[in-house]
């Protein structure tokens, strides 16, 4: 593995592999990898000849109240585990690298980014978009790889590249989970053994809720039941929200009514707090 930190590098590295027709894959992260990210990786390297892992700690997508600062940064260990992967190369750049100085652009989109995570954190996905722009511009992937574990964050990359027509195609890898189902996370090592012990009540839930819509189909009176569901589980957890949603807008379904002309689908979302850890999980129905 070539691990790599300036633009202009990884540009020279990969212009002659792509003149040679090679395929290039791309799995953007922000490092403390786990199986989750490796899953991805392993997605890129089965679909592609050539594999770019990046690690880059976003700022512009922290708010002013979180926890950049604190985010895990693990980058010895994670360089060890995407050799172990035998990625070809991993992107590690400075903030510097990315915006550098005077850089004055950020990407809006509106509608989705107003939504649930948006509207908690606002300029949240205005820092998604941004960067994800400038990655596709440096490492310009055929494929990039996304979990389907950040349901919004996914639908939020889907709508950037159809609007901004970036010839990308973008591959949803499925949520990987512990045994007892919590969905695998970066931010799942800031939970305590007690809250750790409660967390399973976010995966619990939507599996609740999935089921007892396949049986009554009534939204309204299955989210309320879902609701009541996780407070049992969980009682010391603070859950922030329980939708259904449409997969692709991300407003809240009133009925399984498809929009006029698609293939519409469905996904259950749900976010809460334990302590200080916020958890975000979702199901596709």
């Amino acid at each position: 593995m070539r691990t790599i930190t300036t633009i202009s590098e990884l540009r020279r590295a990969l212009a002659p592999l792509r003149e040679q027709g090679k395929s290039i894959g791309f799995v953007p992260t922000m490092g403390a990898l786990h199986e989750g990210h490796l899953s991805l990786i392993r997605m890129s390297k089965k679909d592609t000849d050539i594999t770019v892992v990046s690690i880059f700690v976003n700022p512009t997508q922290f708010g002013p109240s979180e926890d950049f600062e604190k985010y895990p940064r693990t980058m010895e260990a994670d360089a060890r585990m995407l050799v172990e992967e035998e990625v070809e190369f991993l992107f590690a750049p400075t903030v510097d690298q990315i915006y550098p100085k005077g850089h004055a652009t950020s990407i809006h989109l509106d509608g989705i980014t107003t939504l649930f995570e948006g509207a908690r954190r606002p300029g949240h996905f205005d820092g998604v978009a941004t960067v994800v722009s400038i990655l596709f511009n440096i490492v310009q992937p055929q494929t990039a790889y996304f979990g389907q574990k950040d349901a919004q964050q996914l639908a939020v990359i889907r709508k950037l590249v159809a609007d901004l027509a970036f010839p990308v195609e973008i591959i949803a890898g499925p949520t990987i989970r512990e045994k007892d189902g919590l969905a695998l996370s970066s931010r799942n090592r800031y939970l305590n053994a007690n809250e750790r012990k409660e967390a399973i009540a976010v995966s619990k839930t939507l599996v609740f809720l999935r089921d007892d819509l396949r049986s009554h189909k009534n939204i309204a009176t299955a989210r309320e039941a879902g609701i009541v569901e996780f407070n049992r589980l969980a009682p010391n957890g603070v859950l922030d929200y329980l939708e259904i949603v449409d997969s692709e807008t991300f407003q809240p379904a009133a009925s399984f009514e498809p929009r006029e002309g698609t293939d519409t689908t469905f996904t259950i979302i749900i976010a809460a707090n334990f302590g200080a850890t916020r958890l975000i999980d979702n199901i596709q129905i």
